[in-house]
């Protein structure tokens, strides 16, 4: 049986917020110093608009943990005038944006991911960036390296991006040992109109456990150690 931890955790990755508020306050009434759950309540309360009660319940967090990263930067976000109900500040709305198209999304498990207290600051639905570099592709927040594409992926990708496509990615889910991301072709060039840039089935060959589990068997290489160490503070390389 799922914990309710867990369906607190999913309800999130739905965008099923209505859901995600009942589920948290219940986890705090069991626990009022929950801090992640008291962080998921403060953070379904500002995409349902409710900035008032998303200030309150962040600062609650900074009351239990004054150094708490997640509420310190997420109650800067919570404008004083209500957001529009349902989406982010990047206008998105969250519910949508996990929507998978055949050939044009995907969701991926990152390899070689940042350490758990960059991995944990991470929120659903958070954009991110891809950065190419050696013939891989690598994933920031800002300019902060959180993880890179499996090869297969990668280089698939590099052809199209080079080639005149966009994408986007958003953070899935994290939890500090792994970290999943939506992918979502933006634009199409003229050159790929019949070429989808996400395959499936026999050619895309393993499935997503099967490739992240061959990947994460081999070792990193010299190269990719040293294009991490790129994107990192000077005190983590």
């Amino acid at each position: 049986m799922t914990s309710p931890k867990t369906q607190a955790i999913n309800t999130a990755l739905t965008g099923d917020w209505q859901h995600a508020v009942k589920l948290n306050k219940n986890l705090i009434k069991e626990d009022p110093q929950d801090i992640d759950a008291l962080n998921r309540l403060a953070f379904a309360f500002s995409i349902l608009g409710k900035t008032k009660e998303a200030r309150l319940t962040y600062q609650k967090v900074l009351r239990i943990d004054p150094l708490n990263p997640i509420a310190q930067r997420n109650i800067k976000k919570v404008p004083v005038s209500s957001l529009r109900v349902g989406t982010l500040g990047n206008g998105y709305k969250l519910s949508n944006i996990f929507l998978e198209e055949p050939g044009r999304t995907k969701i991926v498990e990152l390899l070689n991911i940042a350490p758990s207290r960059v991995v944990d600051n991470l929120q659903t639905g958070q954009m991110l960036s891809l950065v190419v570099k050696r013939l891989k592709i690598f994933v920031l927040i800002g300019k902060q390296y959180v993880g890179m594409l499996p090869d297969d992926i990668g280089k698939r990708l590099i052809k199209f991006i080079e080639g005149g496509n966009t994408y986007e990615a958003f953070t899935k889910s994290a939890n500090g040992k792994t970290l999943i991301i939506f992918i979502k072709e933006t634009k199409r060039a003229g050159k790929f109109k019949d070429q989808p840039s996400f395959v499936y089935g026999v050619e895309a060959g393993l499935s997503l456990d099967q490739k992240t589990k061959k990947a994460k068997a081999n070792m990193k290489t010299k190269d990719e150690e040293e294009d991490e160490e790129d994107y990192l503070p000077e005190e983590e390389a």
